[in-house]
């Protein structure tokens, strides 16, 4: 059916629905891009009161403990020294599902980190996958209505999750993760999990170097088949809220080494330079034996929360919450997930979501927002203002004080898909992968591509021949057990 041209909510012609307005061809993102900043807030707004995604989701209290000093790296206090420990809250959930959904879905799990600092909240929200299906936030919104429901139907559409994936190569990577054993993790004691981003450290010198974040759990990997995965969504579809509270409940604290990948600007451009891989996408991986994993302290959740709606389904965690020593990076995905998870908590939980006990910093904090709706703290009778300083600002010091980022290229919307290389990572995936879990993936894959057009079938078998032959040969195989005739 034609589609007619893609405008504004006011009717605008939009000229580039696939790329966001950006500094040079790696960003960061510019505020004017309205069609982007449209695109998310509404999309932030779809569901009242649920989260539009991660809606299904468990939370536990925990501690972070230093066993490692990376004070070389960063100056943020709360890795001031070995054996410091810090307060925190973890989220877990599944992305695309309602909250009424099954936990065992094949699906990406969230893996949503709060440390309580002397310093602030730093949260550092993630997933228990390195990468992504996409690396443009303008994309974000049309990806997830493919994950949801059909808008006639009301049904969930493999026609529409494959007619998406099959046009982005970009998703292949996370396509490959998603329908191996680990899109069915056992629990989410038995995953780890991942920043996923590019974030930055900065020293007490002012030196910045980039990092990306790991959790590994000391639980041990564990991933249920798809037919077991299948059977407990019927038989107990709270299997992983169940097992996370019983085992917290029983004195069996999960635990997960915390762990980093460290580079130089210059390290990465020389990275870049020999792969042809931007470091900074997030459908990527750094490879460990290029950035190997450096250990920083453990993770162990050890308290349930007294009141779920209160202290889990209200919990509001965003990327752009980073304490002194912390930084962002020009990840184009972690740009605008600054602003959508804010802004999505505004609306979702309210203006002053911050003041709710679960969301409040632990340290002292003082500012000048007042009023609106659920105004717990309102700053008594405090000033409600700053006053300018007429002879020019004196710095305090204290914050960030995060370096210049350098800025390259004209603003504009640049797009280098057909330009960049999708399939090598994809493949060195499925490459790892034991014997039987690659048939597992040919198999999870089959189930519902046997379900789609021809066409789009087609299209996804191509992408996984770009990455390994025997991919799209297994996956071919897989169809014709299910009857599919493959031309």
């Amino acid at each position: 059916m034609h589609q007619p041209p893609i405008t504004t909510a006011s009717g605008i012609p939009v000229a580039d629905n696939q790329n966001s307005a950006s500094a040079g061809p790696r960003g960061p993102l510019l505020l004017q891009d309205f069609h982007l900043i449209e695109k998310l807030q509404h999309f932030n707004r779809e569901r009242i009161p649920e989260r539009v995604v991660h809606a299904k989701g468990s939370g536990a209290y925990g501690t972070f403990t230093v066993t490692h000093d990376i004070s070389r790296y960063t100056k943020a206090k709360l890795f001031a020294g070995v054996g410091k420990q810090t307060a925190t809250f973890v989220r877990f959930s599944t992305v695309g599902g309602e909250r009424g959904s099954a936990d065992t879905e094949r699906d990406p799990r969230g893996f949503a980190v709060r440390f309580y600092t002397e310093e602030g909240n730093w949260d550092l929200v993630g997933n228990n996958t390195p990468m992504f299906f996409i690396k443009d936030p303008i994309k974000f919104p049309d990806f997830v209505h493919t994950q949801k429901r059909d808008p006639q139907t009301n049904l969930k559409s493999a026609t529409m999750m494959f007619d998406f994936w099959s046009k982005a190569p970009e998703s292949l990577h996370q396509v490959t993760m998603l329908f191996s054993d680990r899109g069915t993790p056992d629990g989410y004691r038995h995953m780890d999990g991942f920043g996923s981003h590019t974030y930055s450290l900065i020293n007490a010198a002012g030196e910045k170097v980039y990092v990306k974040w790991h959790f590994k759990t000391r639980q041990g990997i564990r991933n249920l088949s798809a037919a077991e995965a299948a059977r407990l969504a019927g038989s107990d579809p709270d299997y992983a809220q169940r097992d996370l509270f019983g085992a917290i409940a029983d004195g069996r604290f999960p635990q997960w080494e915390v762990k980093l990948q460290v580079a130089t600007e210059q390290q990465l451009a020389e990275w870049e330079a020999r792969t042809g891989w931007n470091p900074f996408d997030l459908t990527k991986v750094w490879p460990h034996h290029d950035f190997p994993l450096l250990p920083v302290g453990v993770l162990e959740l050890n308290r349930n929360p007294d009141n779920y709606h209160a202290e889990v389904e209200q919990a509001a965690f965003s990327p752009a919450n980073a304490v002194p020593g912390m930084g962002y990076s020009p990840d184009k995905m972690l740009q605008g997930r600054l602003f959508a998870y804010h802004d999505a908590q505004l609306y979702r939980v309210g203006t002053n979501h911050q003041h709710l006990p679960v969301n409040a910093p632990r340290c002292p904090f003082h500012n000048h927002q007042r009023d609106g709706a659920m105004a717990i703290q309102n700053g008594g009778a405090a000033p409600n203002y700053a006053t300018v300083a007429a002879e020019g600002s004196h710095p305090s010091g204290l914050g960030h004080g995060e370096p210049a980022l350098a800025l390259h290229g004209g603003a504009g919307r640049y797009d280098g898909r057909g330009k960049e290389d999708d399939y090598t990572q994809a493949g060195n995936l499925f490459r790892l992968l034991p014997a039987q879990e690659r048939q597992n993936l040919f198999d999870n894959l089959a189930g519902p591509l046997s379900q789609v057009p021809q066409e789009i079938v087609q299209r996804q078998l191509a992408l996984f021949d770009r990455a390994d032959p025997a991919y799209g040969a297994g996956v071919r195989a897989a169809l014709k057990v299910k009857g599919v005739n493959i031309a």
